[in-house]
């Protein structure tokens, strides 16, 4: 009678790192950073080296692409992930964002800086970029704007808050120019000294590979054409109707889109220009789907 022995099975739902990536639409280099930096997974090896992922892991990284999606950074993301039973449900998020909004209103309207401050340190530590302006900075510049022409708001309030939130964006800002992406020349005309939207869409796509160039407020149509003819422009906001002309002109060499109060379907009609109706963020992310699909 002999003895019956039997190999170690190994469960078949081990996936290499190739075939776990495709499942979810992700690079195998984003894997191995989550796993890296987070810990968010726990692959065997096999015995030629190879990482081997548990059908756990396959969870986990579903998991963590639905949290992405709902805005939060990775980091957040990813505690999220291996502490499941304290994660917020998506409701908590929505809640969380606009008690942000009032408080960092209430602290730019009473003139608190470094409060203020602190209001945007935990957004950006919690939530992507495109979430906290999104949801947090645009809704409260619109209120702002709303508030201060309607009289319900003081010029002193208006200026201080619009000087913190530009002072910060310009910070998300930096570096602007790098990345190898489409170029966007970005400018607001004569007379427009309100910039802080365009500066939240030139943020947006940066976020999608864009590289910005940022001319700012109170541009002179000569100055965006001439800097348009220096550069390589992909795109750029003009919604002054005293220049369609101009405008019109710089159409026939360059790609010009119109946005804000002042552009309307007629308007970028007559200058041979596209429309961006959305709000800044969505706007970010629209134009840049469509690069990339031409």
């Amino acid at each position: 009678m002999s003895a019956m022995t039997t190999e170690p099975v190994r469960p078949a739902a081990l996936l290499r790192i190739g075939e776990l990536a495709r499942r979810h639409n992700v690079s195998p280099d984003l894997l191995r950073v989550w796993e890296r930096r987070y810990g968010l997974l726990s692959p065997e090896r096999s015995a030629g080296g190879f990482r081997l992922y548990s059908s756990a892991d396959d969870d986990r990284v579903g998991a963590m692409r639905r949290h992405l999606a709902q805005g939060y950074s990775a980091a957040v993301a990813a505690r999220m992930v291996l502490d499941a039973p304290a994660a917020p449900p998506v409701a908590d998020r929505d809640v969380a964002l606009a008690e942000a909004r009032a408080e960092l209103g209430a602290a730019l309207e009473a003139f608190l800086d470094v409060e203020a401050q602190g209001v945007i340190d935990r957004l950006l530590a919690t939530f992507s970029v495109e979430v906290v302006l999104r949801d947090v900075v645009l809704p409260y510049v619109r209120s702002l704007g709303d508030r201060w022409e309607d009289g319900t708001l003081s010029v002193a309030q208006e200026h201080f808050a619009s000087a913190v939130l530009r002072g910060r964006l310009l910070g998300l800002a930096r570096g602007f120019d790098v990345g190898s992406g489409p170029r966007a020349l970005l400018a607001c005309p004569s007379d427009e000294h309100h910039d802080l939207g365009l500066l939240c869409f030139g943020i947006g796509l940066r976020e999608h590979g864009w590289r910005i160039t940022y001319l700012g407020a109170d541009t002179p149509i000569d100055t965006l054409r001439d800097t348009a003819m220096r550069l390589d422009c992909a795109e750029r906001e003009e919604p002054l109707r005293a220049v369609v002309r101009e405008i019109a002109e710089l159409s026939g060499t360059h790609r010009v889109a119109l946005a804000g109060r002042g552009a309307s379907v007629e308007l970028a009609h007559g200058a041979g220009a596209g429309l961006l109706q959305d709000a800044p963020m969505a706007a970010a992310a629209r134009v840049a789907a469509e690069a990339g699909r031409a």
